[in-house]
């Protein structure tokens, strides 16, 4: 069903997504490590060698698009689509058809749109070059600028998860978790 052909780059109106090359590590990961931004992380540590190794081993997996974020030149975020399995029974057609999109950016360039803009590229991926049925998000209810962006995109909150999710500052919180159909993406 799914396509390893994918267009990279990928431009949007202001930004170019395309896959990591070696020297995109350190800023990512200067990226990943401000408070601002691990706040709002479930995995808030990262050993370096494997974020490296993750990153590079995305460029030849047909089922991971991760992409750097750049604004003229400077890496400002990554943004990624993962394609996974459906629910469903053995044998039908539940297999690499849905997508799960992520996105972190550094906060200096928060509220100016590029998260929704890079959100909106992952899912137009993942609707017309990989022909998947369905993407979801997920995301701490208390993160209002996450959920902000994935109401934008035309994403309708699926489940809100009652204290389901633990984060270290504030205990036990709300967890929401985002969808949208083909069909959907298409008539908005």
């Amino acid at each position: 069903m799914t396509s390893p052909l994918v267009t990279w780059p990928r431009k949007t109106e202001r930004l170019t997504l395309r896959p990591a090359r070696p020297e995109d590590i350190g800023p990512l990961l200067a990226i990943r490590a401000l408070p601002a931004v691990t706040r709002w992380l479930i995995k808030t540590d990262v050993d370096p060698v494997q974020y490296r190794d993750r990153w590079l081993r995305a460029i030849n997996d047909p089922y991971d698009h991760s992409a750097v974020v750049e604004l003229d030149g400077r890496v400002i975020g990554d943004c990624g689509l993962g394609v996974i399995d459906g629910m469903g029974q053995p044998g039908g057609p539940s297999e690499r058809s849905e997508g799960q999109i992520g996105y972190i950016f550094h906060p200096g360039v928060a509220g100016r749109g590029y998260a929704t803009e890079a959100a909106t590229s992952m899912v137009a991926l993942a609707f017309g070059e990989l022909g998947l049925r369905r993407v979801t998000a997920g995301c701490f209810a208390d993160n209002l600028a996450s959920v902000r962006v994935l109401e934008k995109i035309g994403m309708r909150r699926e489940q809100h998860g009652v204290r389901d999710s633990w984060h270290a500052e504030l205990g036990w919180i709300d967890g929401y978790t985002y969808g949208i159909l083909a069909e959907e993406w298409a008539a908005r």
